[in-house]
């Protein structure tokens, strides 16, 4: 092979001969914005083969299925542009491609010491999860049955359970924690978050984490901590506590998930006066900035339909959230949790210690001198 369409016809002959077997673009270059890494395996649907591409960024994953025509230009546009390193894996050996600073193309050709077998192109194979579905705390919190089977009615809080591991596992690949981090969740309702978490934590990153749920409601903390000791997760418990009074010498990631209203501001807060080194929220409701809006720009017009003020008051309220963050030293993705046929409240904002924005302060203050705001509450926490 001497240059990139030599590497295609290879490519495009694998995927007739069924000797493809997977393959994987890395080392992004300036162009790619954020996203990391691109892993291709092949996929039958309809009876029709494609290539299964999913696309990584540091703290989501979408995946692309694209017929082989398609799969080819994009992967010749990627090379070009995007990656200046690429990964095939064929039965029988490895070909590497890779760019250097002179913008010359370099193959390296390995023959496997044992012959690898095709993927399987079953679109609806079983998913690999992070989390086994046979522990006791699915089965006491109502997912499972007595056999570790997901029931009917446990199945959209199974997907989302898995998703929030798959964002979390995304996160600390980027931004590992001490293998004994301090995590805090607030507002954790039954905990079947919390249990998760600490289940992965502990099974899948083989770390000793300190996790504590905070709930106001007393009969779910003490029967969230009975739970955890029946699990044997010896550092997993839950407080009856309002986290206003929440006090902490060390925290080093803070989670809040459908923290209502302003009780998202207010863990955002403790997550920043902490210095903790992740901040995770996903809000719910955004009453406070929608009552305090008095909007006299262009919009206005338009926003005296309810639904749309509603909707301009979410944007709105976790914008300036995102902003206030930045400007006290978070770097931060807002993104989608998971689809809105889940959940309609799928907003995830996600914040990581790293230098303050000098200039978000200036851009709150403008977004709300155009929507009339007087203060966020968040800006009287911090």
């Amino acid at each position: 092979m001497k240059n990139l369409e030599d590497f295609l016809s290879v490519i495009d002959k694998s995927l007739k001969d069924n000797t493809f077997v997977k393959m994987t673009l890395a080392k992004p270059t300036a162009n790619g914005g954020d996203l990391k890494n691109i892993y291709l395996r092949p996929v039958e649907i309809k009876r029709q083969l494609k290539l299964a591409c999913t696309h990584r960024y540091a703290t989501r994953d979408e995946v692309k299925n694209l017929d082989i025509p398609t799969s080819l230009q994009t992967l010749e546009q990627r090379l070009t542009h995007d990656f200046l390193h690429a990964d095939l894996f064929l039965i029988s050996e490895q070909i590497t491609f890779l760019w250097n600073k002179k913008k010359e193309i370099t193959f390296v050709i390995k023959k496997n010491s044992t012959v690898l077998e095709p993927i399987s192109t079953q679109h609806d194979r079983s998913k690999s999860r992070l989390l086994d579905a046979k522990q006791l705390y699915f089965n006491r919190l109502e997912i499972t049955d007595l056999e570790g089977n997901v029931t009917k009615n446990g199945q959209k809080k199974f997907k989302q359970v898995n998703r929030y591991i798959e964002i979390i596992d995304d996160l600390l690949r980027e931004n590992p924690l001490p293998i004994d981090a301090h995590i805090a969740d607030m507002g954790c309702g039954k905990g079947l978050l919390t249990f998760a978490l600490y289940d992965f934590l502990t099974v899948r990153k083989a770390m000793n984490p300190v996790v504590q749920g905070f709930e106001l409601r007393a009969a779910l903390t003490d029967a969230s901590n009975e739970l955890a000791q029946k699990c044997h997760f010896a550092n997993l418990n839950f407080v009856t506590a309002d986290i206003l009074n929440f006090n902490s010498e060390r925290l080093d990631m803070l989670i809040a998930l459908h923290a209502c209203d302003t009780a998202t501001d207010i863990a955002i807060a403790k997550g920043i006066q902490s210095k903790a080194a992740i901040i995770m929220v996903a809000p719910c409701c955004h009453k406070q900035i929608r009552k305090a809006m008095n909007v006299q720009n262009e919009l206005r017009p338009v926003l005296k339909h309810g639904i749309l003020e509603e909707r301009q008051a979410e944007l709105i309220t976790d914008g300036i959230r995102a902003l206030l963050m930045e400007a006290h030293g978070y770097k931060t993705s807002v993104f989608e949790f998971i689809e809105t046929e889940h959940t309609p409240k799928n907003v995830l904002i996600v914040g990581i210690r790293s230098r303050p924005n000098l200039e978000a302060l200036k851009q709150v203050a403008a977004i709300k001198a155009s929507f009339g705001i007087e203060k966020h509450f968040l800006e009287t926490l911090i």
